[in-house]
């Protein structure tokens, strides 16, 4: 027994050493600068821009990996990796094929800007490829390089104009690259201390997500593309119920506050996923309970019938619906009210942040016994909204100030836009 043992121990002893000469060899080997510089050159050919890392290492805690550091792709801006690290899965090696179980990636910094680089770099460089080989345009994805696990670690994504938000996610994928089960929880920048859980079977996904005091269920249904490099279809639903609306705000200084109430279905086509923001159509019917609007004080509009900018409006309802296509946005019946207050109207958001639409405010006017009604052109940005008078209500404006200074302000402009809207309607223009 003792002799059994004996060997046992040895045996297992040789094979520690071995592995430690194996994996000392290999660090040798994937460390020397003179890999590094092949290894920058073949992934900086595969992508079409220039890449670089420090040397590759061998990591064995907590499972044995191959990982790099310090990536940065030269788009401009860069696109930046601290870590980047590949567990092979293991039993698939020892049977001689190189599949990845894990891959992790640690404290990224990724500009959209930059990610649209890469994107179309990529698109280039497989069309190239196809017409020197006289191919039609295909998917030539290696599935068996498709991670079983992508797990991220304080990525922080970029937008284009300044908005970030950094995360932890992780994601199992099937073979084919689709995600199975992802969570995710937004660590800082916009949507702060968001969480989000993923699922699929089959075709059919469910999203659940915490937010802004108040969550946001779904459920969708994918449509795959009839052949390889066609349209795919998404539709769905969204219930949205209690969610602060300024923790949605993509910016320091939200345009609105209050809690939202929303039923939305959304459809889509298209052939990449990365296009889908700019195809994606909704409708929404919303509510927003306690709603505070930045940038307009919509009573000192009427009250001094002239250009506003600045201020806020507190309302006690705020509703209407919602219809986007791709990034441009329209806001229709919308009605508010808070207190002497009144408004409704719509307004159309651009992709570019400007606004355009019409709003018709009702203030209480205790000194003609009744209200005054104002029609108030919408301009501005998001960022800076102001609101002007219609042609027809300035002309009512000035002559209500020249008959009755004061109160004959804003009464001359109740009475110059139904005036100007009478014409308009006649003249059908």
């Amino acid at each position: 027994m003792k002799r059994f043992l004996k060997w046992v121990t040895l045996s297992l002893l040789a094979l520690v050493l071995l592995l430690a000469g194996a994996v000392w060899a290999l660090q040798r080997w994937i460390g020397s600068d003179d890999f590094r510089q092949r290894a920058q050159g073949e992934v900086s050919a595969a992508l079409g821009l220039p890449v670089t890392f420090s040397p590759l290492t061998v990591a064995l805690w907590p499972l044995p990996a191959v990982a790099v550091e310090q990536v940065q792709i030269d788009t401009r801006p860069a696109l930046t990796l601290a870590r980047l690290e590949v567990r092979p899965a293991w039993r698939a090696l020892l049977l001689g094929r190189l599949e990845i179980s894990t891959l992790l990636v640690r404290g990224a910094v990724l500009p959209q800007v930059g990610i649209d680089a890469l994107l179309l770099s990529l698109q280039k460089k497989k069309h190239v490829a196809q017409v020197a080989r006289g191919l039609e345009p295909e998917n030539t994805t290696n599935l068996q390089y498709i991670p079983q696990r992508t797990v991220l670690e304080n990525v922080t994504w970029v937008g284009a104009k300044g908005a970030h938000m950094a995360l932890n996610a992780d994601a199992q994928l099937n073979p084919q690259g689709l995600p199975d089960d992802v969570s995710i929880k937004v660590l800082k920048g916009q949507l702060q201390g968001a969480t989000a859980h993923l699922l699929r079977q089959g075709n059919d996904w469910t999203l659940a997500m915490a937010v802004g005091g108040g969550t946001i269920k779904g459920d969708f249904k994918l449509q795959p593309a009839a052949t390889v490099g066609a349209e795919f279809g998404l539709k769905g639903q969204l219930q949205t119920r209690g969610v602060e609306l300024a923790a949605l705000s993509a910016t320091p200084q939200p345009v609105m506050s209050g809690h939202l109430d929303a039923d939305t279905t959304l459809s889509a086509r298209t052939a990449s996923w990365s296009g889908l923001a700019d195809v994606l159509h909704t409708q929404s019917k919303v509510t927003v309970r306690g709603a505070v609007v930045y940038g307009i004080d919509l009573a000192k509009a009427v009250t001094t019938v002239g250009l506003s900018r600045g201020g806020e409006t507190a309302l006690d309802t705020l509703g209407g619906q919602v219809i986007t296509q791709g990034r441009a946005v329209q806001l229709t019946n919308l009605s508010a009210s808070s207190g002497a207050l009144s408004a409704s109207g719509q307004v159309a958001i651009a992709p570019n942040g400007t606004l355009s639409g019409l709003v018709s405010v009702n203030l209480a006017a205790a000194a003609l016994g009744g209200s005054v009604g104002v029609p108030l052109l919408v301009g501005g940005t998001l960022e800076a909204p102001e609101v002007t008078l219609t042609r027809g209500a300035l002309i009512g404006a000035a002559l209500g100030t020249a008959v009755m200074p004061g109160v004959g302000t804003g009464a001359g402009a109740s009475l110059g836009g139904r005036i100007g809207e009478g014409f308009k309607k006649l003249f059908g223009r």
